[in-house]
Formats: structure tokens, C-alpha cells, sequence
């Protein structure tokens, strides 16, 4: 398989357990997600849905879509929609207005970002990969959550 940059690799459906990813193409697909938020309050959300990645150019659309249920048992569709891209040896993710939110690698697959006084911290887990997961804990004068996201292949 060649990917968009025209270099060789794996079929996303075969690459092996305990692998990590190393470019866009090892994420194309469509995936389960389960994510959890939990709020400083205690308080807990759950996110059950699906997240896909599809090719635009040389670039990936992930948009996850599914239903958040609240403590008290309300259940709201919600949806989200990012670009990732290949820069190097790392993956750059963008809102979908395309402003840059982060980066990472399997290798330093840490990051950060500002929004105003709100500091996002991101680690993302590879180690049973094809399952992953990404973790953020946030925190500043309008937000003081963590959010657990785990991905399965569909």
C-alpha cells in the first residue's frame, strides 16, 4: 500500500499489536470511541460514539460523532470535526477552522495548548495499539476537567 506521500505503508487493518503508528495512513478508518469527563466536581460524562478518519488531499478529516449522557441521565448528540497533518515526524492537529490546536509523535506523544487562561495537557497511550487512547486534563479559571478517550477499530 503507498499512502498519499508516496512512501510505503501498512494496511491499517493489519498493522500488528504493540505497534505504534508512525503517519497519517496508520489512522485511516473508522473507529469506536468511548471517552469519559470527568469533572473536578465529580461529576461524570460518558461519550459513546464512532470517529473517522478520511483523506482530503494530503491531509486527514477526523470527525467523531455520537451521544454524550449526563449524570442525571440526559443523553445530547454532539459531534467534532479536526484536520490532522503529517509535518515531518510528527502529527499536527488543527481545529476545523484550520488554527493549529497541537502536535505529537508515537515517540513524544505529549502536547499542550493555551485558549486564554484554559491550559490543555494531552498524553497520547499507543501501547496496545491498534487501541489507543488520548488523555487531557484541563485546567484555568473556566474549566477544570479530565477527559479519557479510548479508540478501537470498527
Amino acid at each position: 500500500m503507498v499512502n498519499r506521500n508516496n512512501s510505503k505503508a501498512q494496511d491499517p487493518k493489519t498493522v500488528a499489536m504493540n505497534q505504534h503508528p508512525s503517519c497519517l495512513t496508520d489512522f485511516v478508518g473508522a473507529w469506536q470511541l468511548s471517552r469519559q469527563i470527568l469533572q473536578q466536581r465529580g461529576e461524570t460524562f460518558s461519550f459513546e460514539g464512532q470517529a473517522n478518519f478520511n483523506w482530503s488531499a494530503s491531509e486527514l478529516i477526523y470527525h467523531e460523532s455520537g451521544v454524550v449522557t449526563a449524570p442525571d441521565g440526559r443523553e445530547l448528540q454532539a459531534q467534532r470535526s479536526y484536520f490532522w497533518q503529517q509535518t515531518g515526524g510528527k502529527l499536527a492537529v488543527l481545529f476545523d477552522d484550520k488554527r493549529f490546536f497541537h502536535s505529537f509523535s508515537a515517540a513524544d506523544p505529549n502536547a499542550q495548548h493555551l485558549c486564554g487562561d484554559d491550559h490543555y495537557v494531552v498524553n497520547y497511550n499507543f501501547d496496545h495499539w491498534p487501541l489507543w487512547e488520548s488523555r487531557w486534563q484541563v485546567t484555568g479559571p473556566r474549566k477544570d476537567y479530565k477527559m479519557i478517550s479510548v479508540y478501537r477499530r470498527s
